[in-house]
C-alpha cells in the first residue's frame, strides 16, 4: 500500500522527505523484515496473554516423553501471529500488482485458514469434553478430517499450478544469440514478446516465453521442460501434468512441515533457514545481472517477491523468540500448514522444486519416518500377528527423545542439518 502510495504521489508530483527510498526493493525488504520482527516480538506477547486468558491451551498426549507434561496448557494457535507478520508487511511494502506476490498472499491465507479450522475443531472438542465433565484425551479425529485437509491442499495446488502455467505475466527470458529470435524458443514454449536490455554498457536482446520449465540442480544444461515427460501426441495436456506435480509438492511439503512441528522451536527454526535459501534463489533469479553472471534462468518480476520472503523470514525468527525451549506458545496447524504451503509455493515459483528434497530434508525425513513406521507396523502385524517398529517412535524427533536426547539439542541439530543442506543447495548455482 505504501509502495502504491509512493507511485501515486510520484505521478502527481508530490514528494515527502525520504519517499524516494520506497522505489528501492532493498529498502522495502529491510522494512518488511523489521516490521515482521516487530509484530511477532512485541504483539506476539500480547497474543500469548490473550490465548492464555481464553484458555486456548495445548492438550498433550501421554506418550511417555521427557518434559511433555510441562507443555500442557501452553497456548496454541500462535501461527496467527506468524500469518499477520507475513501479510501486513507484504501489503504495506510490496507491489501488489505482481502476480507472484498475489499468489503467495493467497497461499498464506488459504493454508492458514485450513490450519485455523483444524485447531479450532480440536479446541472445540476439548471444550465440549470439559463441559460434560469427561477426561479429554487428544486424538487425530478431533481436528479437521484428513480428507478435508488433503482437499484444501489439492485446491491450493490447482490454483498455484494453473496460475503459473496460464498467467501471461509468468514468463522467463532467454537471450537471443543469433539474428533469429525463434532459435531461443524451444518446442512447446509460447512466445510473448522481445525485449532489449542494457548489460555492462551493451545492448542485449531477449525473448520472453511462457513455459512449464524447471531447473535441474548440478547439471550443465540445467533446464527441463515438463512436456518432455509426455509423448509428443499428448504434450497439449502438459498443463494437467504440471498441475498434478505442483499439487503433490504442496501437499507433501505442507504435511512434512506439520509433522515436524513437534518440538519447541524445531519447525520455526528450520523454516527460517529454508526461507533464507529461497530468498537467495529469488534474488539471483530475478536480477538480470546476477542471472547472467551465474548463467541461470532469468525470471522477470521475481525480485518483488523478496519483500514477501523477507516478511516470512522475520516472522519465523520473531516467533522463535517465544517458541524456543521452553516454548511459551505453539504455532499449531494454523502456522505449520501455512509455512509448509508457503515454502512449497516459493520453491515452485523460483523453479527450484527439484531441490526441495535437499532444502526441506528435515521435513522429508520426518514425513518418511512416519510413513515407514506405519507401513512396517501394519505389514508385520499381518505377517506375524504382532506389529513391529523401525523407530522407537515416529516422527523422527520423537525417536531421539526416546533415546534420551533433550529436545533443545534435537532442534538445534536439525537446524544445523538444514543449514548444511541449504549451503549445498546454493552451491548448485555454480556447480554444474
Amino acid at each position: 500500500m505504501l509502495y502504491h502510495l509512493y507511485e501515486w504521489m510520484t505521478r502527481e508530483g508530490l514528494k515527502f522527505p525520504g519517499s524516494g527510498l520506497l522505489q528501492f526493493i532493498s529498502f522495502r525488504v529491510l522494512l518488511a523484515i523489521f516490521l515482521s520482527l516487530f509484530i511477532t516480538t512485541v504483539y506476539g506477547k500480547r497474543l500469548i496473554n490473550y490465548l492464555r486468558k481464553k484458555q486456548i491451551g495445548e492438550t498433550v498426549r501421554d506418550l511417555g516423553l521427557q518434559g511433555e507434561q510441562e507443555k500442557k496448557g501452553t497456548p496454541t494457535m500462535g501461527g496467527i501471529i506468524i500469518l499477520l507478520a507475513i501479510i501486513i508487511p507484504t501489503l504495506l511494502f510490496a507491489n501488489l500488482e505482481k502476480t507472484y506476490v498475489r499468489l503467495m498472499l493467497l497461499s498464506t491465507v488459504w493454508m492458514g485458514i485450513i490450519g485455523f479450522i483444524d485447531d479450532y475443531l480440536k479446541l472445540k472438542a476439548k471444550k465440549i469434553a470439559k463441559e460434560k465433565g469427561i477426561n479429554y484425551k487428544k486424538t487425530d479425529a478431533d481436528g479437521l478430517a484428513g480428507m478435508f485437509k488433503i482437499l484444501g491442499q489439492v485446491g491450493l495446488g490447482i490454483i498455484v499450478g494453473a496460475t503459473l502455467y496460464f498467467s501471461p505475466s509468468v514468463t522467463v527470458e532467454r537471450e537471443i544469440i543469433s539474428q533469429k529470435s525463434s532459435e531461443a524458443i524451444r518446442p512447446g514454449e509460447r512466445k510473448k514478446d522481445e525485449v532489449t536490455r542494457v548489460l555492462n554498457g551493451k545492448v542485449h536482446r531477449f525473448v520472453t516465453v511462457q513455459t512449464p520449465i524447471t531447473t535441474i540442480p548440478f547439471v550443465k544444461n540445467h533446464e527441463f521442460n515438463y512436456s518432455k515427460l509426455l509423448p509428443e501426441g499428448l504434450r497439449q495436456y502438459t498443463w494437467v501434468l504440471f498441475i498434478l506435480i505442483v499439487t503433490f509438492i504442496i501437499t507433501a511439503v505442507s504435511n512434512g512441515s506439520n509433522i515436524t512441528d513437534g518440538l519447541d522451536g524445531l519447525a520455526t527454526g528450520v523454516s527460517a533457514v529454508i526461507g533464507i535459501c529461497l530468498g537467495i534463489f529469488a534474488y539471483v533469479s530475478g536480477n538480470l545481472r546476477m542471472a547472467e553472471y551465474l548463467n541461470i534462468m532469468f525470471i522477470p518480476n521475481l525480485d518483488e517477491l523478496s519483500v514477501f520472503i523477507a516478511a516470512f523470514i522475520g516472522a519465523c525468527v520473531g516467533f522463535l523468540w517465544y517458541n524456543a525451549f521452553p516454548a511459551q506458545v505453539f504455532m499449531g496447524d494454523t502456522g505449520s500448514l501455512a509455512i509448509g504451503g508457503i515454502i512449497a509455493a516459493l520453491a515452485i515459483i523460483v523453479r527450484k522444486e527439484l531441490l526441495i528434497p535437499i532444502i526441506c530434508f528435515v521435513f522429508l525425513i520426518e514425513l518418511v519416518s512416519v510413513i515407514l513406521q506405519v507401513s512396517y507396523f501394519k505389514y508385520t502385524k499381518r505377517k506375524y500377528g504382532e506389529g513391529r517398529r523401525i523407530f522407537k517412535m515416529s516422527p523422527l524427533h520423537h525417536h531421539y527423545q526416546k533415546k534420551g536426547y533433550h529436545e533443545s539439542k534435537i532442534a538445534v541439530r536439525f537446524w544445523i542439518v538444514t543449514i548444511l543442506c541449504v549451503v549445498f543447495s546454493i552451491m548448485s548455482l555454480k556447480i554444474r
